[in-house]
């Protein structure tokens, strides 16, 4: 399945190349414009993939504040009989 998503691809670029006239292969320039946008595209990915849509953000714990201690919240959060 990866090849055939990388051809698809490599299909649709090459049509854009075609479009824009830009010859192939590219001048370094471009070339390297578009490995960073294929960088910064897989990261935002996997980010949107980490982190789902509307999930709250990950609390910071801070050392020195002992609300953020859970060993004490633990201990009343169970009903004991």
């Amino acid at each position: 399945m990866p090849y055939i998503v990388s051809l698809g691809v490599g299909l649709g670029i090459g049509v854009i190349y075609a479009l824009i006239d830009v010859r192939s292969p590219a001048p370094p320039l471009v070339a390297l414009a578009g490995l960073l946008g294929m960088v910064l595209g897989e990261q935002a990915v996997l980010q949107l993939k980490a982190k789902p849509a509307g999930s709250p953000a990950k609390p910071t714990l801070n050392p020195t504040d002992r609300s953020t201690d859970l060993s004490d919240k633990r201990k009343d959060s169970y009903d004991h009989p």
